[in-house]
């Protein structure tokens, strides 16, 4: 049960260690894009590609869905990146309905626990396998694997880390499920006396927008964390032209004193263009404006004029 590339990346893993998947429960096809087009989920066009029978209910409620699933009578239920599973369904397998999560539960449950760990600027984060309940992210912990974060990893980065982790862990539970060797653990017990679980909700709008405020790291790591995809943005307001959205996909921090404020644009129009902060600077290696493609800064200066600060 799955949507995203993810999903369908760890089922590929599963398709090729034999197991015999009877079915895929994915999300219905929907428009996407400029064009609006209606567009299949990857894990459905992977399930195509294989032959494997493909299911798309609009309620995970509907009864027809459920005696759906009861047909294929499953033995096992492997969840990733779906939706919120009724009880209905995660209690039907004879053996046991798990979801794979890109965290080391208890910490970061949530959405998008990928974004978050590079966001706060985490050293480790890792991924779980867990047995599903009525909450969100809170049931009992299967197996575990710790993923170390190199500097300046980006969501996309780490999401390609946490699909190889995944590809191995996934098929590690099945097998301990199957012979009965996995101990499911109380995430109550894994959680350390006095500390303090991180959050990883949802990804809006308002948590991409740019602080200049900000020190200059953490504002790098917001950038980073949420590169490629949703993308952290400021705006901009070059020469001659309206304001428009700069999105940011790679930056680095620049720990110096100036007397530039917050937001200040520093740049030699032809190599670098730096954003101020309190601590520094924030120079910019990758973006994209409004309508335009992704570019390096010497590529956007090579047609942009921005006038550079007077003093210091």
């Amino acid at each position: 049960m799955g949507t995203p590339v993810l999903a369908a990346a760890i089922l590929d893993a599963t398709v090729i260690r034999g197991y015999n998947v009877v079915a895929v429960v994915t999300a219905p096809d929907r428009p996407a894009g400029r064009g609006r087009k209606i567009q299949q989920p990857p894990v459905k066009i992977y399930a195509k590609q294989k032959g494997i029978d493909v299911l798309q209910p609009e309620n995970l409620k509907d009864p027809e869905f459920s005696e759906q699933l009861k047909a294929l009578e499953p033995d096992i239920q492997v969840v990733v990146a779906f939706r919120m599973l009724p009880r209905s369904v995660w209690s039907l397998p004879k053996t046991a309905t798990f979801n794979l999560h890109a965290s080391l539960l208890p910490d970061y449950r949530g959405a998008a626990p990928i974004n978050w760990a590079i966001i706060n600027g985490e050293k480790v984060t890792g991924v779980t396998t867990f047995l599903i309940d009525d909450k969100i992210d809170t049931g009992k912990i299967l197996l575990q694997r710790r993923i170390p974060l190199d500097k300046y990893e980006t969501a996309g980065s780490l999401g390609q880390k946490v699909i190889r982790e995944g590809a191995v862990l996934v098929p590690e539970t099945i097998d301990g499920l199957f012979h009965d060797n996995i101990r499911p653990v109380p995430q109550a017990k894994v959680l350390k006396e006095g500390a303090k679980l991180n959050r990883a909700p949802k990804i809006y709008t308002e948590d991409r927008k740019i602080d200049w405020t900000l020190p200059c790291e953490r504002t790098v790591n917001l950038i980073h964390g949420l590169s490629p995809s949703p993308g952290a943005f400021c705006e901009i307001e070059p020469d001659g032209l309206q304001k428009t959205i700069m999105k940011i996909y790679e930056a680095r921090p620049v720990k110096t004193t100036h007397n530039f404020p917050p937001g200040k644009v520093i740049t030699d129009n032809k190599s670098y263009l730096d954003f101020a902060t309190p601590d520094g600077f924030v120079r910019i290696l990758q973006l994209q404006l409004s309508g335009k493609k992704r570019m390096s800064v010497e590529e956007l200066l090579r047609g942009l004029h921005i006038d550079p600060p007077k003093g210091q």
